[in-house]
């Protein structure tokens, strides 16, 4: 796809105007890394400090309606009415005939007829197009994609950087308010896909440059950073969470995902229930893993693993260079009889790279 016909967030002058690197992610043009350190410094600004990352090609709607929460519960895997309003929760959009992962999303419950969603990029349309051929009367969807933003702002330092534009953090993981920034709504989510101490701050789309720049000037005196998607993917794996299209996807189940702590098992109905219900009583699917390389390599997405006798095992899904560990990390799906601890091999390009079975993440973080 050529620059010309990729989407623009609303920060892409503030990207272009500190020299970032930019690339196709979903269809949109966004920033990888900045000048002056890249990826590795990014990725220590955070784990160290606080990090901000435009997340703006992030996906928006918002279900409305009378019902619409009870709506939402009976499509998506999660469970609703496990939490309250202001609360949000992660949860997955699955194919109702073979259970693979459409999208893993963001729900945030704002009342019982109101429900805001944030999927990925490139999978917005194609959840609301399912939500919109389900719809109960009285119920509607909107896509708003280019109606707001998103900011994510990441790191050990990300409270004092929030409060410092006097918006609101006094919140419990995965509670969100509805604040004001200098006459400007913001919502402001306790999140986070780093495992660092953070948020998530939604404002207007047209106002998304001011909130950046203030973060930008709130940050400075912790040596903050402004960070790109390279940095966020090292993050996300050292963790082991999943990115939508390597570690979860159509062909990808919660179940194998290990993502089942997602799932509203003992909900009446979501989309894909019974068939994941089989399977998981079956058991004839690989899971996901960690693997910590001990030799010298990185493991990238595709790379086969082998056992000690040279068996394919399994395949790589997400693998990096841990800029906090400096060993290669990946995550992989492998066969059941699998067990932590196992030494296997990764063929990287023809080269087999020995590694250990982990149980992510990888490196621990402090979260209170």
């Amino acid at each position: 796809m050529s620059d010309a016909s990729l989407k623009a967030s609303p920060l892409h002058d503030r990207h272009q105007a500190l020299g970032a690197k930019m690339a196709d992610f979903g269809g949109w043009q966004m920033p990888i890394e900045y000048p002056g350190g890249g990826v590795l410094r990014e990725h220590t600004a955070v784990r160290e400090a606080v990090g901000i990352f435009d997340v703006s090609h992030l996906g928006k709607a918002l279900v409305k309606g009378p019902g619409a929460a009870d709506f939402v519960n009976s499509c998506f895997t999660n469970d609703l009415r496990k939490i309250s309003p202001p609360k949000a929760q992660y949860t997955m959009c699955c194919d109702e005939e073979t259970g693979g992962v459409v999208d893993d999303l963001i729900q945030y419950l704002r009342s019982d007829d109101e429900v805001f969603l944030v999927p990925n990029a490139a999978n917005t349309a194609e959840v609301v197009r399912r939500l919109n051929e389900k719809l109960p009367e009285g119920v509607t969807v909107t896509d708003q994609h280019t109606e707001y933003g998103v900011i994510a702002v990441q790191g050990p330092k990300s409270f004092e950087v929030v409060e410092a534009l006097g918006l609101p953090t006094d919140l419990e993981y995965m509670s969100f308010a509805e604040a004001d920034w200098n006459g400007k709504p913001v919502i402001v989510l306790r999140s986070g896909y780093t495992g660092e101490k953070g948020f998530e701050l939604v404002p207007r789309w047209q106002d998304t440059p001011a909130v950046w720049d203030a973060l930008v000037e709130a940050m400075e005196p912790f040596g903050g950073l402004p960070c790109g998607l390279g940095a966020r993917d090292t993050l996300r794996t050292e963790m082991g969470y999943p990115l939508h299209g390597n570690d979860l996807s159509m062909d990808i189940t919660p179940n194998m995902a290990r993502s089942g702590w997602a799932v509203g098992w003992k909900k009446d109905a979501f989309w894909g229930k019974d068939v994941l219900e089989t399977r998981k009583a079956a058991k004839d699917y690989r899971l996901s893993w960690g693997l910590l390389v001990t030799g010298r390599g990185i493991p990238r997405a595709h790379c086969e693993v082998k056992d000690s006798d040279g068996k394919v095992i399994g395949e790589v899904t997400s693998g990096t260079m841990s800029p906090t560990l400096k060993q290669g990390i990946a995550l992989a799906l492998l066969d059941r009889d699998i067990t932590e601890g196992t030494q296997v091999t990764i063929d990287v390009r023809g080269r087999g790279v020995e590694a250990k079975v982990v149980k992510p993440p990888f490196v621990q973080v402090e979260t209170d």
